[in-house]
């Protein structure tokens, strides 16, 4: 059995939802179909709940018709059959009965969490009515069923395992199985949310309890690229990645795939493909445990990065200062992303700026503190590229005309990265593309 799981731009018109049905049922093997909310659905839901949020009603009440219309001119070019379409028409009603309701009802965040899970819930029957009409057996297993996060916010893949393997059960004449991508229950029994990775997360748990053939990833590109097709003019697709390629690429920036979705299928040792719907014939972008080659593969980046250091003559020669550094960002729930030291200082980059001032203040006891705001971390990413020679000549040579606040080197064999100025990164992902591709 395998998963295939198709994002919000695959399943954001009509006609990408009847191409989905065809990819769907091209093979005989049984498997679990994940699905995202609509393309711009789950923005507008976040638009509603936060209209909410400040009191603002009318607003909110505008947003929700707003959208409403749009899921009833979907459904007329979505169905023909007059009876799928009425039934098409009730699943509308329903969950904008819902969400009308909410606006004579206090504001909160359990609220906010079952706001955010009509999209996906939408999606999912709305594809099973069009599976009905084309006359394609299976079934609509709820993720609310079987998804469940615990008190951290963690997935328990054990009690996953368990409930997924008797609905599966009670449906084992059945091929095909579709369910919701990003929803989930958490420790309270209450509609919650995966947050991290969404509907990737979703299908990476599910292969990892089912123990898939392969995890399959659909969006919108022919898989990983070596650079961002969204900056640099010239890009190739990677046709073969580590697990651990995958997460660095995908942890510093590579939006077609989110971190947290590795782990699952890593740990349990599950193919992950990237594949493009609109291009379903490419190859797109193998991930397992082998990289396939050496050498640099691609280069991601991420924004809204602050450097932070720590100058303090009491450093020099003390044990346990970078233990106390540490503990005040483990106090605050903030992780650090770079590191670099010296005799006298300590720079560490973090991407969530939200306890910044405390942070500050705490740090201060420790030293002068400095701040360097709007920065981004440009990660070369490839199989043991700090043991392959040239490529540290190569970088250094591509980005001499760009201002490198900090370099991580050796941390990870398979990524150097770069902390630059935000108003740097279109140059830099350029010149890198050009220095260590060979691609203007």
């Amino acid at each position: 059995m395998k998963v295939m799981k198709f994002g919000g731009t695959s399943v954001g018109k009509p006609q990408r939802m009847h191409e989905v049905a065809k990819l769907v049922t091209a093979d005989e093997e049984p498997k679990i179909v994940v699905l995202s909310a609509l393309s711009g659905t789950t923005n507008a839901l976040v638009e509603i709940s936060e209209s909410m949020a400040r009191g603002d009603r009318n607003a909110a009440k505008q947003q929700i018709e707003a959208l409403e219309a749009h899921y009833k001119q979907f459904i007329t070019e979505l169905l023909t059959d007059p009876g799928q379409l009425e039934k098409a028409k009730a699943v509308i009603t329903e969950h904008f009965e819902f969400l009308t309701i909410i606006l004579r009802i206090s504001f909160s965040e359990a609220l906010n969490k079952d706001i955010l899970a009509q999209g996906e819930l939408l999606s999912t029957k709305l594809f099973s009515l069009y599976l009905e009409e084309a006359h394609i057996d299976h079934v609509l297993i709820p993720a609310l069923e079987f998804m469940t996060i615990d008190g951290n916010d963690e997935p328990q893949i054990g009690t996953i395992k368990v409930k997924l393997s008797q609905l599966l059960q009670r449906n084992k004449e059945k091929k095909i199985f579709i369910t919701q991508g990003y929803i989930s229950r958490n420790a309270r029994g209450e509609v919650d949310n995966l947050k991290r990775g969404g509907s990737d997360y979703s299908a990476s748990l599910i292969a990892a309890a089912i123990n898939a053939s392969v995890c399959e990833i659909w969006t919108d590109i022919d898989g990983m690229h070596n650079n961002d097709p969204r900056v640099v003019n010239k890009t190739m697709p990677i046709e073969q990645l580590s697990f651990e390629e995958a997460a660095e690429l995908a942890y510093f920036g590579a939006k077609i795939l989110h971190p947290a979705s590795i782990w699952p299928a890593q740990y349990f040792n599950v193919p992950v493909k990237l594949l493009n719907t609109l291009q379903p014939l490419a190859k797109g972008t193998l991930i397992t445990e082998k990289a396939g080659s050496v050498g640099v593969k691609a280069v991601a980046a991420k924004d809204g990065i602050t450097a932070i250091k720590i100058k303090s003559s009491r450093m020099l020669l003390a044990y346990g200062f970078l233990r106390k550094v540490f503990e005040v960002f483990e106090k605050y729930r903030t992780s650090i992303d770079m590191i670099t030291t010296s005799e006298v200082a300590v720079s560490v980059t973090i991407d969530n700026d939200i306890y910044i001032k405390e942070i500050v203040k705490e740090l201060e006891a420790y030293g002068a503190v400095e701040l360097d705001t709007n920065q981004t971390i440009v990660s070369i990413v490839g199989n043991e590229i700090t043991e392959t020679k040239e490529v540290m000549r190569k970088l250094f040579e591509a980005v001499s005309p760009v201002p490198v606040r900090m370099v991580s080197y050796g941390g990870s064999r398979h990524n150097i990265s770069l902390l630059i100025p935000r108003s740097y990164k279109e140059q830099t992902l350029q010149l890198l593309n050009k220095g260590l591709f060979g691609l203007e």
